[in-house]
């Protein structure tokens, strides 16, 4: 999957959320996608910079983006089509 043409399914809004809930959220959210589905996570905790894309890679799911603009840090994650 070519990450620049693709574009998120769906979006997670966790902006002022203490941790460790945005990575739990995301979590969460990760089990619902389909195959190749694409879910955009905005969060502005520090840790999840680590967390996120370390619990997303153990869960079997592929990291496609992980961009820090000021403290917001945006992710993109999907399910691949093996899982």
């Amino acid at each position: 999957m070519n990450v620049q043409d693709k574009f998120p399914d769906f979006m997670l809004d966790l902006r002022g959320e203490p941790c460790p809930y945005p990575a739990v959220a995301t979590i969460q959210a990760m089990r619902s996608l389909k195959t190749d589905e694409v879910l955009e996570v905005l969060s502005d905790c520090p840790q999840s910079i680590h967390s996120i894309p370390a619990d997303a890679r153990k869960l079997g799911y592929t990291v496609l983006r992980v961009q820090q603009a000021g403290p917001t840090i945006t992710y993109w994650l999907t399910r691949p089509a093996t899982q």
